[in-house]
């Protein structure tokens, strides 16, 4: 199954000047664990509650002065809305990460979650399990 359906396509962006505590704020609010962050040229990285952990808190760093372009990551992994939900996970193990980026060759379209695969890839597997009840009920 192909994870074009799945793409959150209304992603919250910040500017890469906004301080960890605003992507904290914007993120709680939205009660979302990821954001893309923004620069002049437009699309510049992901920034994830990984990444708070890790990057400002890991690092003792002061999210109120800490600014969204030290820590945004630019080693994101890309996809296709094309790509299966399969594909994405196996990616996403690999890497090491929750959320993909999808694009249409240089335009971002949205992301995908980790969650986002698990409720595909269950909802696939309740529609097999039903196809299976009334093909044996048959």
């Amino acid at each position: 199954m192909i994870i074009e359906s799945m793409i959150e396509r209304n992603v919250l962006t910040l500017d890469e000047h906004g301080t960890i505590l605003d992507a904290v704020n914007l993120m709680r609010k939205h009660n979302v664990g990821s954001l893309i962050v923004t620069g002049k040229m437009g699309f510049r990285g992901l920034f994830t509650e990984r990444d708070l952990m890790v990057d400002v808190v890991g690092e003792e760093r002061d999210p109120s002065s800490t600014k969204l372009v030290d820590v945004v990551r630019e080693d994101y992994v890309r996809v296709s809305p094309q790509d299966s939900a399969e594909s994405c996970l196996d990616l996403m193990k690999e890497n090491n990460c929750r959320h993909l980026l999808v694009f249409t060759g240089e335009d971002l379209m949205g992301l995908v979650s980790l969650r986002d695969m698990v409720s595909l890839l269950l909802g696939e597997k309740e529609h097999l399990i039903e196809d299976l009840k009334q093909y044996i009920s048959a």
